[in-house]
């Protein structure tokens, strides 16, 4: 059921607080039907240049972000128990592969660590942090929440057992 957008984002941020910031992340697969899935760590963040609320998460190289260069369109689904929270939108990539005239290296690494930090990740050595994220061109994904939707409040599951 669609939600509005305070609604849901509050609701994202509560399920990805409780689930160690993470999320299911679908995307399409080019010439294929089936949808390409990915768990990734998510934060809710101010964009860095227009200060929009977006859902951000940091990839690697590979499928996730091939997917997502040729088709900008991401879905991330959290949880917290039975209840779960879908997000859909456009996806701003934001990495050392991809031609931005309007946000610099030291901004790039910036954004890097903000996500890092806003999605629960800490670490002793912020330097060494930066040049493995430069080394492993590793991109911010930047999800504008365009619709949100949930299951219905009271849908939870309960466990049953089967009794001889």
């Amino acid at each position: 059921m669609s939600i509005d957008h305070t609604s849901g984002l509050r609701e994202l941020r509560r399920h990805l607080a409780e689930d160690r910031h993470l999320a299911i992340l679908v995307t399409t697969r080019p010439g294929r039907a089936e949808p390409w899935v990915a768990v990734v760590n998510a934060a809710i963040i101010d964009h860095p240049l227009t200060g929009q609320v977006v859902v951000g998460f940091v990839a690697r190289p590979g499928a996730k972000l091939t997917n997502l260069r040729r088709h900008p369109q991401a879905t991330l689904v959290t949880r917290a128990g039975w209840e779960w929270t879908a997000v859909a939108g456009p996806a701003e990539l934001r990495g050392p592969d991809d031609a931005l005239d309007d946000i610099d290296p030291d901004k790039r690494r910036q954004l890097l660590r903000d996500i890092y930090h806003a999605a629960g990740g800490r670490h002793s050595d912020l330097d060494h942090y930066d040049s493995t994220m430069l080394a492993e061109r590793r991109c911010a994904v930047l999800v504008h929440p365009e619709r949100i939707w949930s299951n219905p409040a009271g849908s939870e599951h309960l466990e049953t057992q089967d009794t001889p």
